[in-house]
């Protein structure tokens, strides 16, 4: 079960992603060389939203249609219902892992909630942190920046507290399927840049909620996985990669086109692709078969002719199979062509992924990487998975003291893994990452980022198209260690510096680089930084603050008053200006598009038949 399947609710409204863009360069993690300019608005480098408080809403959401297995809801509360996040908490939070990691923003601390009319709450559940992934350049007109291109998040929804729901069947059958977990996947595009704009740093969002089984990936469908060709995530295509399922129960199949296809304008309705057909190899080296039509330009209710398609659907579309053709269709690979368009699974059907793909590792510390393997859809049993490096979708920049590059990936040795796993009967596999202190690689810059890519090692990985994006993204923390058994100011301060420097918005408060100030807000900071950190309060909101820092700032604030409380002068704090007003922020520099232009490349990782 998941978000795609016949029990299901789709809902369409804004977003804002309130994004703080000073922490997008890596040079400005350089206290030495950190100036006024790097904070303002339309100045040097502040690109385009220094002032951004990285938050991360739902705004104006509302359901557009909902689902059952017998077919389309017509009557029902649930049509009438809102979309919405806490009322109660602060909002949800938007961060990056790291500058050179850009392209796995990561939503923490959001809840989400299902709201009738008369504005009770018929169903509230906490969204487990959840990266974005398969960013691209989705609108193919209007915009510049990152305001053209679209990425889809999916998680689970737990912690559920359902209200009463007897005025819904269909929230009825949904706790009746699924009473303790929901899946949840959405889609963004049309993000606001312009400064000035009533909609600047709002965007649409689109998606869909549905039902979730334990067993189950939170973060991805295991189902029959559509790779677009080329393997680049940014080509001008006009489909990208995408999920599908098969229902054997009511002999449909269910695809999801939501963040695959392409729109005319920013957030505008799906270009016209043509008819989209569904095809079966069944036997290789024959023609295809054809299993029907996914889209059809003649529907007046289809994505053509219908101005509301796409909100309405989440661009979830589904055909009922052909009558005696189910068995073959769960053994061959199955492709989506159109006159300009061809999307399809590998030709082995084999596809590997890890459920949880981001992870944030202190020196010592070991994590566990869920790796979920299927075949045509269904589990992937004795699967031999191959674990290598692969840093080319990282973006590097800036120099280093000594005007060398900042590097990624380096030093190696740091991170250890496996270089083979072999997936249990249930087509699973858990890939141990260890961490060991990389002795700060990019001198001002905490710890270092490394790419980490399992794939099906039978291969053809190396034989298909692949998706660049379906990788592990790790960063690891340099050890740390205060100068002394008591923390002293002098250990902190660059630290706290280093964090007023790159998130401007804190100085509305307070200069956390100050030590009065720090000492003046003790006890909020001691909450703060003491909390999960899947809190919408936790601190620093950037989340790249290592346990072992976060442990000594804590100790300080605890005793204050050590010796050499003030060994060393702090270097004078940058006050955060207003708008400088020397012009229009540069929308080609600070944002995704910028660091997708940093990357490595686009190389795969060496076969190891050629190794």
């Amino acid at each position: 079960m998941s978000y795609l399947s016949p029990l299901r609710l789709h809902f369409a409204g804004r977003f804002q992603a309130n994004v703080s863009t000073v922490n997008n360069d890596p040079q400005h993690f350089n206290n030495l060389t950190f100036a006024p300019a790097d904070q303002q608005i339309g100045g040097q480098n502040g690109w385009w939203n220094p002032q951004g408080d990285a938050c991360w809403r739902l705004v104006d959401c509302g359901v557009t249609a909902a689902w059952m297995p017998s077919g389309a809801v017509t009557a029902d509360e649930i049509l009438s219902c809102r979309i919405a996040d806490s009322d109660r908490n602060v909002p949800a939070k938007l961060v990056d892992l790291d500058s050179m990691q850009q392209m796995v923003s990561t939503i923490w601390g959001l809840q989400v909630r299902i709201v009738d009319a008369r504005g009770s709450v018929l169903l509230q559940g906490d969204f487990e942190p959840a990266a974005f992934i398969d960013l691209w350049p989705r609108a193919t007109g209007g915009g510049g920046g990152d305001m053209a291109l679209g990425a889809m998040y999916q998680s689970v929804l737990t912690e559920l507290k359902w209200g009463d729901i007897s005025g819904s069947p269909f929230l009825v059958a949904l706790k009746a399927a699924s009473p303790e977990r929901l899946s949840i996947k959405f889609n963004v595009d049309g993000y606001n840049m312009n400064f000035g704009s009533p909609g600047f740093t709002y965007g649409r969002v689109v998606g869909t909620i549905g039902p979730s089984a334990v067993s189950e990936p939170k973060h991805f469908v295991a189902g029959r996985q559509f790779i677009a060709s080329p393997s680049a995530p940014n080509y001008p295509a006009a489909l990208n990669h995408c999920v599908g399922v098969v229902d054997a129960a009511s002999g449909q199949f269910l695809m999801d086109l939501g963040n695959a296809m392409t729109t005319a304008t920013p957030g505008g309705a799906p270009n016209d692709i043509g008819d989209l057909i569904l095809s079966c190899q069944i036997n290789p080296g024959s023609p295809p078969v054809c299993l029907g039509t996914l889209l059809s330009t003649l529907d007046p209710y289809g994505y053509v002719l219908s101005p509301d398609w796409y909100e309405t659907t989440a661009g979830i579309v589904s055909i009922a199979l052909p009558v005696g053709t189910l068995a073959a269709v769960q053994q061959s690979s199955l492709s989506a062509s159109g006159p300009n368009s061809f999307i399809s699974e590998c030709s082995t059907g084999s596809f590997v992924r890890a459920d949880e793909f981001v992870f944030r590792v202190s020196p010592g510390q070991v994590v566990q990487v869920p790796l979920y393997a299927t075949q045509f859809g269904q589990p992937l049993a004795g699967a031999s998975i191959g674990i290598v490096f692969d840093n080319n979708q990282l973006q590097p920049g800036g120099v280093n003291g000594e005007n060398q590059p900042l590097q990624v990936g380096v030093p190696a040795s740091a991170l250890s893994f496996p270089a083979t796993l072999t997936t249990d009967e249930r087509g699973r596999a858990t890939l141990a990452i260890e961490g060991s202190d990389p002795q700060s690689p990019r001198d001002f810059i905490d710890g270092q980022v490394y790419g980490v890519r399992p794939f099906i090692n039978d291969g053809s990985y190396f034989d298909n198209p692949n998706n660049a994006w379906n990788f592990i993204s790790v960063l690891l923390w340099d050890g740390f260690q205060p100068s002394s058994p008591r923390v002293l100011w002098s250990d902190i301060q660059p630290i706290l510096q280093q964090y007023a420097n790159l998130y401007p918005v804190m100085n509305r408060f307070f200069n956390l680089a100050d030590r009065a100030a720090v000492l003046e807000n003790a006890r909020f900071l001691t909450r703060v930084f003491s909390l999960p950190e899947a809190d919408p309060n936790y601190m620093p909101v950037t989340r790249d603050l290592s346990p072992a820092k976060r442990k000594a700032i804590l100790a300080w604030i605890a005793d204050p008053q050590g010796a050499g409380a003030a060994a060393s002068p702090a270097p004078p704090a940058v006050a955060a200006p207003a708008a400088s007003g020397k012009g229009k922020p540069d929308l080609s520099r600070g944002g995704k598009t910028a660091a997708l232009a940093r990357r490595l490349g686009q190389r795969r990782p060496q076969s190891p038949r050629s190794q």
